[in-house]
């Protein structure tokens, strides 16, 4: 049983080191990579909810590494550790809404900062594809979870 608790600590700092991990790729992506330079000194947002969404299915043109990369998966693919990995670290996140909350409101900041050191637009529809890979990582962690636990 002792080695149980054990491992559990070091399972919970290893996941620890890999948050932190995650926040500082999170943060060079969006704050000081080559991309965010080349977009340097654009004042541009969009508030109206899946406009740059729908212009960019409407220009879907088949599946490649580029599209996993680019706004549309890129945003969701960002924020998907943080909805997989903070319900392990903080169990208060363990419910849909706190991590839509969470999600939301730090992509919510994410934008803001960006206009504001106009280091690339504020969009509203990034805010929503990122919440929604927090949330896709989330949903991840609870079929794991249950699948761990053994519960239904």
């Amino acid at each position: 049983m002792q080695l149980n608790k054990h491992i559990k600590k070091s399972l919970k700092i290893i996941i620890l080191l890999a948050f932190i991990g995650y926040v500082m790729v999170l943060a060079y992506l969006l704050f000081f990579s080559q991309y965010r330079n080349s977009v340097q000194g654009i004042v541009a947002y969009n508030i109206i909810p899946f406009q740059s969404i729908s212009r960019y299915l409407d220009n879907f043109n088949g599946f490649s590494f580029r599209l996993m990369t680019d706004n549309f998966f890129g945003n969701m693919l960002a924020f998907y550790p943080m909805g997989l990995l903070l319900p392990v670290l903080i169990k208060r996140l363990r419910n849909v809404f706190s991590m839509t909350g969470i999600a939301f409101t730090f992509s919510f900041l994410v934008e803001c900062l960006q206009f504001l050191f106009r280091l690339g637009a504020f969009d509203v529809d990034d805010m929503i594809l990122n919440t929604t890979g927090a949330v896709v990582g989330y949903l991840t962690f609870t079929v794991g979870y249950k699948i761990y636990t053994g519960k239904k």
